[in-house]
């Protein structure tokens, strides 16, 4: 599959959910201090994203 996610920890030593495409990173979350929350935030993702709209700044 070319698309993924993958979480890390940063230099903060926080977790960071990292939503990548052909091994480019596409967007990242904010830290978490747990990688449960990361893992949260993946599955919150999954779950409200493909419904999301679609906007322009004006």
């Amino acid at each position: 599959m070319a698309h993924y996610f993958e979480i890390k920890k940063n230099k903060a030593g926080e977790f960071v959910a990292y939503f990548k495409y052909n091994s480019e990173t596409i967007f990242w979350t904010e830290g978490y201090t747990s990688k449960a929350s990361a893992k949260n935030a993946i599955e919150s993702i999954k779950t409200n994203g493909p419904g999301a709209d679609t906007r322009e700044a004006e």
